[in-house]
């Protein structure tokens, strides 16, 4: 008789491993997320694909809810007001991924008012200073084709205005 509880419970956590290597990572997850300096702006796509699909699967996998490699003591080190002046400014955009201990913040595919060109961007927050070279943003258009420089640029100096915009009137309180 007490044999039973032991055989159900050796049969549900093969049941569950099992079920977990059929995920497209495995039971321990995998994959390199390499960064190739191949783009004009600074990113390359294969490393704006990695990072995506990384913020999408971070934390994805059965073994995540049994390992804690988190250090209680780590705090952000994201801008908030970088933060939320990226999703501010590119509201127009639904968020596929966030993730804000790695500071990077993946949208999908939309139109902003007046154009008839759609985007895709990651957002990239490297530092807590609010300061341009702690942002990075990764556009591209509908099917992947390259955007112009500028208009990074020009996303950029929106989201760093909308920045300062919020950090003054946080200052007013």
């Amino acid at each position: 008789m007490a044999k039973t509880p032991i055989l159900k419970w050796t049969a549900a956590c093969a049941l569950v491993l099992s079920l977990s290597a059929c995920g497209g990572n495995g039971l321990f997850g995998g994959g390199k997320n390499e960064r190739r300096e191949n783009d004009p702006n600074g990113f390359s796509r294969d490393y704006d694909s990695a990072a995506r699909s990384y913020a999408v699967k971070k934390g994805s996998r059965l073994s995540d809810l049994f390992v804690n490699n988190q250090d209680p003591n780590v705090t952000l080190k994201v801008n908030k007001y970088l933060w939320k002046a990226s999703l501010d400014v590119l509201n127009f955009m639904p968020v596929e991924a966030a993730d804000p201990f790695t500071g990077t913040i993946a949208l999908g595919y939309g139109r902003p008012q007046g154009s008839g060109r759609a985007y895709r961007a990651t957002v990239y927050i490297t530092d807590p200073a609010l300061d341009a070279r702690s942002l990075r943003v990764s556009l591209q258009g509908a099917g992947g084709s390259a955007v112009s420089t500028q208009t990074a640029r020009a996303v950029e100096d929106a989201i760093l205005t909308r920045a300062r915009q919020l950090r003054i009137a946080d200052g007013k309180l």
